[in-house]
């Protein structure tokens, strides 16, 4: 991996200054113009690279940009990249902002990035230009009145005080003072393999007040944490029984006494499912995802998570991640629907199998009036049918669990204007996971405005610092640093939401 240096290019004698930026004295009437670039070279293997830039307005606010460079080297080529609109022309590059980074207060930053080809060296561009303005790391007057950058008035305030009580009433989620609100936030994973993979509960990331300030820092009103069964029941893994359920439920406290609701999933679950594609899981144990829940403790761990949990109904049950008995069918999708119901012996699965009807019991058997949220099929991105085969709640405090990611089947406006918004009508539904492959935010951009415009929630998958190399992966550290285009796209947007309708 090569070193990162800041870049910042004195145009005017064409030297190459490392380090701090250098400031001037404007007179106050004068408008002003500049720019810095960090250039960094992430990888390189032979033939290719991939880089990423960080992008700094240093004079008055911008509506929109345009960055340019030029390789040193003709084998140079940007092959793809994320964040902006890139584009060639010879040696000459061109990166344009995109609908959600457009606008540059100053001194405000953003990430970009691209994968590149190269043949015979491989040297770094030397000088970049923003608008136009070469970018030297100070300012220049430009003539006429300054602008003072102001907050942006669609910003809203993160959440203060406790998450409020939530529950269903027609096709909306409501508060207890029957406000509209929509469940906006993230995916926080690793409780649900953590626990059987030697480390620990959370995968070594903080459950501090710390961790929970930097989603605040995003606007985050909402967090899905995803389980593991036989952790929680104390069957396998470490930590496992009550001391798994302490730091799941001292977690959640913290979390909702931060004013973040929480939905709690039932994510890895025990039973073989040796009849699948290789690539599915065929172990006994909770150590990946299962085609359907297992009749055999899934019903256990309900109503063990639902007895813990009863009296706070600002905690969301989503029962079950991502079904997909239609393709243990081989793709019939009324077996399907039947299974995911009903539960019982479904074709294509070796173990007894919950249904949701069997896990709405076994939550409502405790007394828990908590929202429950039931899946469709096809990973839960096909709800087609859903309807017909809703699980019967004497509640009726029940909301329709929807995924979406840029490789499903359904990922059109089409799609979603003639499968999602008909049930919307009938019942809440909430976009439990989202996301694309690439690391970008177009897919996200499209899917985000689309579900405000109907007033759905949504929650982002993963605040996890894993690495963004192909996508579903937001922050770089556990204080939320944006990844390039899928974090920061999406911290920009959630900034301008409000969980009210």
């Amino acid at each position: 991996m090569r070193h990162r240096q800041t870049l910042l290019v004195a145009g005017a004698v064409g030297a190459l200054v490392l380090g701090g930026l250098a400031t001037a004295t404007l007179p106050a009437s004068a408008a002003t113009s500049g720019c810095a670039v960090t250039y960094t070279v992430q990888s390189e293997w032979p033939g290719g690279f991939s880089a990423g830039l960080d992008v700094t307005n240093l004079g008055d606010p911008m509506s929109d940009w345009t960055l340019t460079f030029d390789f040193p080297n003709s084998g140079q080529k940007v092959t793809q990249g994320w964040s902006a609109a890139w584009t060639q022309s010879g040696a000459s590059v061109s990166a344009a902002s995109m609908s959600w980074n457009r606008s540059l207060d100053t001194d405000a930053s953003t990430s970009i990035g691209f994968v590149g080809a190269w043949s015979n060296a491989n040297p770094e561009p030397t000088s970049f230009a923003l608008n136009g303005t070469p970018c030297t790391g100070s300012t220049t007057p430009t003539g006429g009145p300054t602008t003072t950058p102001s907050e942006d008035p669609t910003t809203t305030p993160p959440p203060s005080g406790p998450a409020p009580q939530l529950s269903v009433s027609g096709n909306q989620i409501v508060t207890e003072d029957g406000e509209p609100y929509r469940l906006l936030g993230v995916d926080r994973s690793s409780a649900e393999f953590a626990c059987v993979q030697g480390k620990g509960l959370f995968d070594s990331g903080p459950v501090d007040q710390a961790s929970v300030d930097a989603m605040k820092t995003w606007n985050i009103h909402a967090v899905r944490l995803p389980l593991n069964e036989e952790c929680w029941l104390g069957l396998n893994g470490s930590p496992s029984g009550a001391a798994y359920q302490e730091g799941i439920k001292d977690y959640v406290d913290l979390l909702v006494a931060n004013g973040l609701n929480v939905i709690l999933d039932l994510h890895w679950t025990w039973g073989a499912y040796t009849t699948g594609p290789d690539w599915h899981c065929t172990d006994v144990h909770a150590t990946c995802q299962k085609p359907m829940p297992d009749a055999q403790y899934a019903p256990q761990f309900w109503a063990g998570v639902a007895d813990t949990f009863k009296g706070n109904d600002a905690v969301v049950f989503d029962l079950f991640n991502e079904p997909y008995p239609d393709m243990a069918s081989n793709w019939d999708k009324t077996l399907g629907w039947q299974c995911l119901r009903d539960g019982g012996t479904c074709a294509g699965i070796g173990y007894e199998v919950a249904g949701m009807q069997d896990l709405v019991d076994a939550v409502r058997d405790t007394g828990a009036t908590n929202i429950l949220m039931v899946s469709g099929l096809e990973w839960t991105n096909d709800m087609r049918e859903w309807l017909a085969y809703k699980p019967n709640d004497p509640l009726n405090n029940i909301a329709a669990s929807w995924h979406s990611y840029s490789f499903n089947r359904c990922v059109t406006e089409s799609c979603w204007d003639g499968e999602i918004a008909p049930l919307m009508q009938e019942v809440p539904v909430v976009l439990g996971e989202f996301g694309q492959d690439d690391c970008g935010f177009d897919y996200m951009q499209g899917l985000v405005d689309w579900a405000d415009t109907n007033g759905m929630g949504y929650l982002a998958w993963t605040w996890n610092p894993w690495g963004c190399t192909s996508g579903a992966v937001l922050i770089k550290d556990w204080s939320g640093t944006p990844e390039p285009g899928v974090g920061e796209g999406y911290r920009s947007h959630l900034l301008t939401q409000s969980p009210y309708l």
